[in-house]
C-alpha cells in the first residue's frame, strides 16, 4: 500500500515492509508479481489502476540492479506521460528495432524518482551490493517507480544522502539531474567558474528551479530568481540574491532595470524566449539554456523521421541566429546519471544543497 510522504515532490512511501538485512539476497525467481500503479492506455487520472499482479522486474543485463522501493515521487513529466506525451519517441527507445511485434508499452508504470534498498545485483555490478540504501532517477522509457520493486542500470543509481530519509530523498533525483544537465552538462557551469557570474532563473519556484537556485548559490553565483509573490519566501530562503515577481508588472520591463546576465536558465518557455536572450551580455560567452523544447511534441505530431528533421532545423536555426548576435542558445533535457547523483548527494550531505522540506517551508 502507498501513503503520502512529507517531502517536496509529493513523495509516495511504502507503508509496509521492512528493509532486508544487509547481505540478504532476494532472487526475482522467488516472486512473479508485485503491487504497482499502472496505466493501460493514455488519458486523464481515471486511467490509473492499482494492481497486485504487475510482473516482477527481472535483471536482463549484468549491470542492472533491482531496488526495493521505499519512496517514490511524482513529477510533471509523469502527468504528461499519462496523457501520451512523448509516446512516439519513448516507444522507439524501448524497441528501436521493432522486434516486439504486437506488443505495446502497457501496462505502464509511471514515476521517475526512487529511494530504496538494493535487493539484487547483476553479475557485472561491483559498486553496489544487496542492502545498500540508494536513490535514482529512472529514464522515462523504462518501467517506473510506483511499484514495490524497480529495475535500474547500475550507472543510473547512487548511494542515498545519509542526512535524508527515503521520503525526502525521493523528491530530488529527477529535478536535481534535470537542473544539473542544464547548468553543468549543457551550460558548462561548475564550481570553479561560477563565482561572481550573474545567473537568471526563470521559473525558480518549481522543482527544477528550486534545485537550480541552490546549486548556483553553492557554486557562488549571483542568482536572480523569477517566481510569483507567493513563492518569494521559499526562493529567498533557498539563497536567491534578487527575487522578481512576474505577476506584479511586466517581467521584461522589470529585468531591464537590472544588470545584464551571464547565464539564463528558462523553465518557462513560450513567449519568454522572444525577449530573454536580450538580457544576456553580448560577445562574452553568455548562454541561454531552455528546458522547454518541441522535440517530443514534434515526434508525436510528425512521426520519428519528420519530427527529428523538424527539431534539427528548429534548434539549428535558432542557435545560428543567436550566435550571430553574440550569445549562445541551447536546449537541455533530463539525463540519468549515477555519477552526477553522487555529486548531488555530496552537496546535500555537506549542507550546501539542503532538502527543501528541511527548511520548514512545506507542510507535512
Amino acid at each position: 500500500m502507498l501513503s503520502w510522504g512529507a517531502a517536496s515532490g509529493r513523495a509516495l512511501r511504502w507503508a509496509s515492509g521492512r528493509a532486508p538485512a544487509r547481505g540478504l539476497r532476494a532472487s526475482p525467481r522467488a516472486r512473479t508479481a508485485m503491487p504497482s500503479w499502472v496505466i493501460d492506455r493514455y488519458g486523464s487520472n481515471e486511467v490509473l489502476r492499482f494492481t497486485r499482479d504487475m510482473m516482477f522486474p527481472i535483471i536482463h543485463f549484468p549491470n542492472e540492479v533491482i531496488i526495493k522501493v521505499h519512496a517514490a515521487s511524482l513529477n510533471p513529466i509523469d502527468l504528461s506521460m499519462r496523457s501520451g506525451y512523448g509516446a512516439t519517441a519513448l516507444n522507439m527507445k524501448r524497441d528501436p528495432l521493432k522486434l516486439k511485434t504486437g506488443e505495446t508499452e502497457f501496462p505502464l508504470t509511471l514515476g521517475r524518482d526512487v529511494s530504496g534498498v538494493v535487493m539484487e545485483c547483476g553479475l557485472g555490478v561491483s559498486y553496489f551490493k544487496p542492502g545498500d540504501e540508494v536513490w535514482a532517477a529512472i529514464p522515462p522509457w523504462k518501467q517506473g517507480t510506483l511499484s514495490e520493486f524497480v529495475v535500474a542500470s547500475g550507472n543510473e543509481v547512487s548511494f542515498k544522502p545519509k542526512c535524508l530519509s527515503h521520503t525526502e530523498a525521493a523528491a530530488l533525483p529527477y529535478v536535481g539531474l534535470t537542473a544539473w544537465s542544464a547548468l553543468n552538462q549543457v551550460g558548462g557551469l561548475n564550481q570553479s567558474n561560477c563565482s561572481g557570474k550573474r545567473v537568471l532563473i526563470l521559473g525558480a519556484s518549481g522543482g527544477v528551479g528550486t534545485f537550480a537556485v541552490q546549486l548556483m548559490k553553492a557554486w557562488d553565483a549571483h542568482v536572480t530568481a523569477v517566481c510569483s509573490h507567493d513563492a518569494s519566501t521559499l526562493v529567498k530562503k533557498l539563497g536567491a540574491d534578487d527575487v522578481v515577481d512576474y505577476k506584479s508588472r511586466n517581467l521584461e520591463e522589470q529585468l531591464k532595470t537590472l544588470p545584464l546576465f551571464d547565464f539564463i536558465l528558462d523553465n518557462v518557455g513560450g513567449s519568454t524566449e522572444k525577449w530573454a536572450l536580450d538580457r544576456l551580455k553580448k560577445w562574452s560567452g553568455a548562454t541561454y539554456v531552455t528546458l522547454v523544447t518541441p522535440f517530443l511534441i514534434n515526434m508525436d505530431k510528425l512521426g520519428v523521421a519528420d519530427g527529428m528533421l523538424q527539431t534539427g532545423v528548429t534548434v539549428g536555426s535558432k542557435t545560428l541566429k543567436h550566435l550571430l548576435k553574440g550569445v549562445h542558445y541551447r536546449w537541455a533535457f533530463f539525463m540519468p546519471s549515477g555519477p552526477n547523483l553522487d555529486e548531488i548527494a555530496e552537496l546535500v550531505d555537506s549542507g550546501k544543497v539542503p532538502a527543501v522540506s528541511s527548511l520548514g517551508i512545506l507542510a507535512t
